[in-house]
């Protein structure tokens, strides 16, 4: 037996280990022994994406996407390394480059015909999740800073005024601040400043309010492209996809449903007109939703 076959049977054997280790959940020792089966065949691309999903159940974000990376080097065509890279990449918060991942796994699991039901799409929807809310977040922050400095502004305007009027006069025998229209002032200025400070404080909270609303319902978006639907159809499955997204599925990849995987053709779509008056409702509803998309 040649070295090199001496090689790809030892690296078998310590991959077929590691499956059984990764069954148990043992996935640092599973590790090791996709390591050792790396050692001996270091360009198969299956041992790097079955470490990095060990490293992914352990939370070893870096780790896996080094895998993964190497990966798709050998193979550009892996769903799971790109899968895998995906997921990392949105638990270190690059979230752009993780939907470009997932959105390339989705894509080639369709062009291979290999089936992942509603495990990718469920995840690019997820990650668009995690990336508005990291939005949403920052623009709160934004806010909140922008609200205090404008509080501070009207603060330090008000006591500037009242100083103003508390500055001793040339003739020191007057008494500063002490007649009743004075006072008056004083008053003024107060109510001035809590009137403006009422306004701008129920503005900030208005707009709170809308934030809290600004997400768009899972059953609102396509299974395809994973955005809010424009022209809804239902296939005999009892699946909703947008009408454009099935379409052009059934031209380019294939006539099933890219869910179920039964059999499916163009004029089997049917136009879903109570998930179409849903969507109109929410866009009128909720104008920031251009933003969102």
């Amino acid at each position: 037996m040649s070295s090199s076959a001496s090689s790809q049977n030892a690296s078998n054997k310590y991959k077929e280990e590691g499956n059984k280790l990764f069954m148990k959940r043992n996935y640092k020792e599973a590790i090791e022994m996709y390591s050792k089966a790396i050692d001996k065949c270091p360009n198969v691309s299956t041992y790097y994406t079955n470490r990095a999903l060990c490293h992914l159940k352990l939370n070893q974000w870096i780790s896996t996407i080094e895998d993964c990376r190497k990966a798709i080097e050998l193979e550009p065509h892996s769903v799971k390394a790109f899968f895998y890279l995906g997921q990392a990449m949105c638990e270190t918060n690059n979230f752009d480059e993780a939907i470009v991942h997932l959105i390339r796994a989705h894509d080639l699991a369709k062009e291979l015909n290999e089936n992942y039901g509603d495990e990718i799409t469920r995840t690019i929807r997820n990650a668009k999740k995690k990336r508005w809310s990291h939005l949403e977040e920052k623009r709160l922050s934004q806010e909140i800073e922008l609200q205090n400095y404008l509080n501070r502004l009207m603060l330090e305007d008000k006591e500037r005024q009242i100083k103003r009027l508390n500055t001793p006069q040339d003739n020191q025998n007057l008494p500063s601040i002490q007649s009743e229209k004075e006072k008056e002032m004083v008053t003024e200025i107060e109510t001035s400043y809590q009137r403006r400070k009422d306004e701008l404080d129920r503005l900030f909270n208005e707009n709170d309010l809308r934030r809290k609303r600004r997400e768009i319902p899972d059953y609102l978006c396509g299974k395809i492209s994973f955005e809010l639907m424009n022209d809804p159809v239902i296939t005999p499955s009892g699946i909703t996809y947008d009408r454009s997204d099935i379409e052009q599925h059934l031209q380019r990849v294939g006539r099933f449903d890219p869910v179920t995987r039964q059999d499916l053709t163009i004029d089997q779509l049917i136009p879903n007109l109570s998930m179409k008056e849903v969507i109109e409702h929410f866009v009128r509803e909720n104008e920031w939703i251009d933003g969102a998309l």
